[in-house]
Parts: C-alpha cells; sequence; structure tokens
C-alpha cells in the first residue's frame, strides 16, 4: 500500500475531501467555502446534507452520484464535485449533473407552474480546462482560475436565466502565495492547491476557519482505521491521474486509448469495491466505508448482504 509522509490530508482524495467538508460535525467548513466562493449572491446560514446517489427514470437510465449534494433553508440545492483530472466531454457531464437538482424540484400531485430554486453546480478542478476562448478575452478574465456560467441570451450578451450557476474552479491557475492571499476565498483556494504540501501551519492560517481545518486535516490524529482508508484513498487519487494524464496528452484522444483509460477506470471501482469488503469484514461502518470508497451507501449495502 502506498504510504505517505505529509502531515495533512490532499483535499482533492475522495477521504480527504469528504472528511473536510462531508462531515455534519464539520459543516461549518462547507458553508464558509461556499459562502466565500459565491461573494455575497448568496449567504447560506444552514446546509442539509442529502443523498448523492440520484437514478434516472428508468432503471435503464444512467445515474449520477455526486461527491456532496446539499440544500439550504430556502430550498436551493449545491452540487459540489472534486474533479481529479481530466474527462472527456467534462462540460457535458456537469450540465447532465445540473440536471438531476433541477428535474427533482417538480411537485406531485398538485398543480405545480414549474417555478424552480437556485441551482449551484460547483466543480474544484485538479486540471485546466479549454475555454475556447480568444487571447483579448483571455486578457480580460479577472480571476484565470474561476469561470461562472449561466445562459445567456447571445445577441445582448446578458444573462437569459440565473437560477442555474456552474462554478469551474481550475485550482492549477491559482499561484498566489501566502503572503499574496487578500481573502478567505483565495486561502481556500491555497489550501486546495497545497495543503497536503505544508509541513507546519502557516501564521496566514491561524485564524478561525482556517484553524479548524488544520485541526481536521492532520494525519497524525487519524486512527488506524481512518489512516488505512486514507492511503488507499491517496492511491487511487495517484493512480488515476498518472493514468489520465499519460493519455490525454494535448488534449486529443484516441478511441483505443479511450478504452484503456476505461478499462483503468473500471479496474479502480473494483479495487474500492474489494476495499469495501475488507473494510466491512472489519466491521466498519457503512457510512464510513462510503466516504472512504466513494461507492454510494447503497452499494455499500448491498456488498455487506451479499
Amino acid at each position: 500500500m502506498k504510504t505517505t509522509t505529509d502531515r495533512y490530508i490532499n483535499l482533492f482524495t475522495d477521504y480527504g475531501f469528504k472528511k473536510v467538508f462531508g462531515e455534519e460535525p464539520n459543516k461549518d467548513l462547507l458553508i464558509n467555502f461556499l459562502n466565500e466562493l459565491l461573494q455575497g449572491k448568496e449567504k447560506i446560514t444552514e446546509l442539509t446534507y442529502l443523498n448523492t446517489e440520484h437514478m434516472g427514470k428508468s432503471d435503464r437510465d444512467r445515474k449520477a452520484v455526486f461527491d456532496l449534494y446539499c440544500t439550504n433553508d430556502k430550498g436551493e440545492k449545491f452540487i459540489v464535485e472534486v474533479q481529479r483530472v481530466k474527462q472527456k466531454f467534462f462540460k457535458d457531464r456537469s450540465i447532465y449533473y445540473s440536471s438531476f437538482a433541477i428535474q427533482e424540484q417538480a411537485q406531485v400531485g398538485k398543480e405545480w407552474r414549474y417555478e424552480l430554486k437556485n441551482v449551484y453546480t460547483i466543480a474544484i478542478l485538479d486540471f485546466e480546462i479549454d475555454h475556447n476562448l480568444t487571447e483579448e478575452q483571455e486578457a480580460n478574465r479577472k480571476n484565470k482560475w474561476e469561470s461562472h456560467v449561466q445562459l445567456m441570451e447571445t445577441y445582448s450578451k446578458s444573462v437569459f436565466y440565473n437560477k442555474l450557476t456552474l462554478i469551474f474552479l481550475e485550482i492549477p491557475k491559482f499561484n498566489k502565495t501566502l503572503q499574496e492571499l487578500e481573502n478567505d476565498y483565495e486561502r481556500w483556494l491555497f489550501a486546495f492547491k497545497n495543503l497536503h504540501k505544508l509541513s507546519n501551519l502557516p501564521v496566514e492560517l491561524t485564524e478561525g476557519i482556517f484553524k479548524r481545518l488544520f485541526e481536521i486535516a492532520e494525519i497524525a490524529k487519524m486512527d488506524r482505521k481512518e489512516l488505512a482508508i486514507y492511503q488507499e484513498s491517496l492511491k487511487d487519487y495517484w493512480d488515476l491521474k498518472s493514468a489520465m494524464d499519460t493519455y490525454f496528452g494535448e488534449g486529443r484522444i484516441e478511441g483505443k486509448i479511450e478504452g484503456r483509460i476505461e478499462g483503468k477506470i473500471e479496474g479502480r471501482i473494483e479495487g474500492k469495491i474489494e476495499t469495501a469488503m475488507n473494510l466491512i469484514n472489519m466491521g466498519m461502518d457503512i457510512s464510513q466505508i462510503a466516504q472512504a470508497t466513494g461507492l454510494p451507501l447503497s452499494k455499500i449495502e448491498e456488498l455487506k448482504n451479499e
């Protein structure tokens, strides 16, 4: 098993991300991150975690499994995903995932006038995406690591519909040093990129929510089972990232190579199932197993009952 000498967890691992942002006692970290990201467009005071597994209209439809799925007290929905490697049709996937949060708002059994609540899909990326911008458009982007996407009327360039917002954060493009950080939003981006690289708690991150982040993320505080889960999650991260980085090259991918990548991904899923079975046999709680492996609760329950 791959080991680590890091002091703090990698937030791009399944376990690391969900331990910090996906556990009820740490919900204030997710609320703080979202409020900083939205910069006054939305003020979140409370979040409720929702089921992350969503089925299509029939058993034959492809399902979606989110990293985190939440709603606030106004009924607005937040899909939060970490994307570790570049994927073909990534933008299509983001729209597809958003559609589940839209469709489930349909009210059954009474007259409904199609009024929808806001849906936010937030993707935290460990890679750069192709925006198809001109040099002038790229130069005019304020934060080159951040994209806010809404439906636009193409002639007037005005927002046509503002209740569906997709936010993409390209973490590799965020290159500010600790001394250059201007606000908590930038401190969060710095943490995503650098947390696992730090050997000590920086002075610039010693107050408020970030002090809590470092306490939660310290690997030395994990018990034996937690450490084993994290090590497996870290191995998944590096194996998959290595495979995808090798095959994607300049953004083109041929069918034969794509099949090899899909085989790699399927192999990782089989590995997650094997890990889940081992943890079940160790007597670990199924919610912890789901968090550690990234598999949905329903799959863990199915494995447990086999």
